[in-house]
């Protein structure tokens, strides 16, 4: 009979010594075995690390491109205790958060009880999950982090179920999912998401909360690849986009197509695109040439503005 390894449990301190700068860095960077954990396919724009609310910090604070949610995630290295309950209800608070995550080797009965209270009296727009870490190693290999998720909204199996979609969506799903695995397959630093849903646009992160690079189908049977600006603040916006402009001619340069620089001073956002005659409507030779369109445009938007949207003083 073939020998086995002994499993065994190590310590996280003995991995991470400082929750801050060892854990919360390494998560940031594993956040698909989070999603893994829950079941769900989370695309995280990463906003910050150790984002204050008040005087404390969030350990990280995403959005979820997929569902336009924001996401707290609050680590512990030690078992649960009420101080870090308390803070997280403020963090979900004072960030508006519709995914509530928090992890500790060890939760206690009653911060388990509290989060299920909490999934039990909130709508379905906000979900709380607790999810136990333990490190994990089979006699002298290196330990393998292993999630354990032992609180998550009731009817949760049940409500991630895909609803029923009429066959435009479908039809936009196919194409954002077509133009999704092209640009993965020519430019894989872009985004970790693994699938497009059933609407007429789909996001790619540039790193910092409040612009994302998308690609959309508009009104007036335009198709477009667009730097969107809302942070949430009307004047961060016009002064996001002001600064800029003022590098217009480097931007365009590094584009190399026309470029539509729309203000909107009439509304809170503002954008910066190409735009292209295109319907979702369109014969399939015409969507694959918006897609082959869209793949290097995605690419060079991301070259062009990812540094200068992550330098602005705003």
């Amino acid at each position: 009979m073939e020998k086995l390894g002994k499993l065994k449990r190590v310590d996280p301190r003995s991995v991470w010594q400082h929750e801050a700068r060892d854990f919360t860095l390494w998560l940031e960077g594993n956040t698909d075995i989070l999603a893994e954990t829950l079941g769900l396919d989370l695309d995280l724009d990463l906003v910050e690390t150790e984002s204050l609310v008040g005087g404390y910090a969030v350990d990280l604070y995403a959005k979820d491109l997929s569902t336009g949610r924001w996401v707290i995630i609050e680590n512990q290295l030690e078992q649960t205790d009420h101080s870090h309950m308390g803070q997280l209800m403020a963090y979900a608070a004072g960030k508006e958060a519709g995914v509530i995550i928090w992890i500790s080797p060890k939760f206690r009965d009653e911060h388990r009880q509290t989060l299920d209270w909490l999934n039990e009296i909130t709508d379905e727009t906000v979900s709380f999950f607790g999810i136990e870490l333990e490190l994990l190693q089979v006699d002298d290999s290196l330990p393998a982090p292993h999630f354990r998720l032992v609180v998550q909204p009731n009817e949760w199996r049940k409500s991630i179920s895909r609803p029923l979609v009429s066959s435009r969506q479908q039809e936009y799903e196919v194409f954002f999912g077509e133009l999704l695995d092209r640009v993965k397959a020519q430019h894989s630093n872009l985004t970790r998401a693994t699938k497009a849903y059933p609407q007429n646009w789909f996001t790619y992160p540039v790193g910092r909360s409040g612009f994302s690079i998308s690609t959309t189908f508009a009104q007036g049977n335009v198709f477009r690849v667009e730097l969107y600006i809302d942070t949430g603040d009307r004047t961060k916006n016009k002064a996001a986009f002001d600064a800029l402009h003022k590098d217009r001619e480097a931007i365009e340069s590094g584009i190399d197509k026309p470029v539509v620089w729309e203000r909107l001073d009439d509304r809170q956002a503002s954008r910066i695109y190409c735009g292209t005659d295109g319907s979702i409507n369109d014969d399939p030779a015409r969507l694959e040439t918006l897609q082959t369109w869209a793949v290097e445009l995605v690419a060079a938007f991301h070259g062009v503005f990812k540094p200068r949207v992550q330098k602005l003083k705003l």
